[in-house]
This record gives structure tokens, sequence and C-alpha cells, in this order.
């Protein structure tokens, strides 16, 4: 009975170290590779502005909501929101991620293991989560990016694909009480979320697509701003 009590402990420990190790390797490689820089693509004129934005954990691209390259009010609307006017608004900020983070976490002490666990080996769905703003103000948490007519096509190109559409083209609404604000509503989304490939990696490779500065690869918001410090 000892003898099996102590084989019982060692292999739980090796479990604990392996789990340890795995995850210190993670966030090294996490650490070293978003600080490695993919260069801003040269000669782009700077046509318009777009904005990236962060709550400390999630990165959100922020893009007019309609000027004559796309108008996101037309899948995106006013309406499934609960705004009582609309007349100020001037950018719709959107965010890839967990559907069940979106959905059932509205504060860290919300979260469940069963949600993470499923979020961290792509084993449930996504959603995209968008919020209109008015006024936008510069800060260490709202960075202004300039970019040229044709980068902001293929940036637009990349968001609209990350949507889920219905038979008939359309984006799907997610009707839901989860709301974070007035301003905000959630979207079915397309792909896994997992450790591999969080919010913020969708963000940076939202970047990368449209020939702006970004991560080789990232996990955590705080590297696509260590971009633009």
């Amino acid at each position: 009975m000892l003898r099996v009590l102590k084989k019982s402990l060692k292999y739980t420990g090796y479990c604990i170290a392996g789990l340890i190790a795995f995850v210190l390797l993670y966030l090294l490689t996490a650490y070293c590779l978003s600080r490695l820089t993919v260069n801003k693509e040269p000669g782009q004129p700077g046509d318009m502005a777009i904005y990236i934005k962060t709550n400390g954990v999630h990165t959100d691209i922020v893009v007019p909501i309609k000027n004559e390259l796309a108008d996101w009010s037309k899948e995106i609307r006013f309406a499934n929101t609960h705004l009582p006017d609309t007349s100020n608004m001037k950018w719709l900020a959107m965010g890839w991620g967990d559907k069940g983070f979106y959905l059932q976490t509205p504060t860290w002490a919300d979260l469940k293991f069963s949600t993470a666990f499923k979020a961290a080996f792509a084993l449930g769905t996504t959603a995209i989560h968008t919020t209109f703003y008015g006024d936008l103000r510069e800060s260490e948490s709202c960075k202004k990016i300039m970019i040229s007519n044709d980068q902001y096509k293929r940036l637009a190109g990349y968001i609209y694909g990350s949507f889920q559409k219905d038979a008939a083209g359309h984006l799907m609404r997610i009707v839901t009480n989860a709301n974070y604000n007035n301003a905000d509503a959630f979207y079915e989304a397309r792909g896994s979320y997992s450790m591999l490939h969080t919010c913020n990696t969708w963000a940076n490779n939202a970047l990368k697509n449209c020939g702006q500065k970004a991560c080789w690869w990232t996990a955590f918001d705080t590297g696509i701003f260590l971009q633009y410090k």
C-alpha cells in the first residue's frame, strides 16, 4: 500500500512539474515572440485613421462606421444596441474571441474552469464583440494608426471574413442580455479560439494583414501596444 502511494505521489509530482514547465515555456515564448517586430509596409500614404484599443486584456480594432470604402452599419446595425441616440457615433470597435468568455464571464470573478478549459484547447465557439463610439481620445490604451485606402480594404476584408454568415450572406447577431453597455452587440464568428490563437492574436493578425507594425506572434495585448509605444 505504501509503495502504491509513493508511486502515485511520484507521478502526481511529475504531472505538476510538467504543467509548470509548460506554462513557463508558453509565457516565455509569448514574451519573446511578441517583442519581435513585423515592420510596417513602406511607402504607403496615410489616407485615413483607425485605432487599436485595449481594456487591459483584450485588443479591439476600431474603424470608421461608414466611409466611401465600407459601411459597417448596414450589417452591424445601431438597432442591435440599446443606444438612445446614435447621432454622435463615429467609430466601430470589433474584437474576436471565445464566445463562452464573452457571454458567460462579465468579470474575472465569474470565470469558470470549464469556460477557461474549453477556450484554452479550442473546444468552444467564437464571437465578435462590436461597440460603437463617438469621439476617441488617444492614450496608452488607445492608439491611432494612419493607413492607406488599399490597406483599409484589406483590413475590412480580414475582419468581415471573421464573421459567420447565414444562408443569405448576412451577419448573425447573438441575442443576449450579456451586453457590456448600451453601445455593444455580439455576432457569431468563424474560427477557433485557443491558447495559440487568442483575441489578441486575431488583432495582431489584422494589423499584419493591412501592412501595419505588429508582433511576430502574441497571445496578449501587451506585445501589440509595445509596438506603438
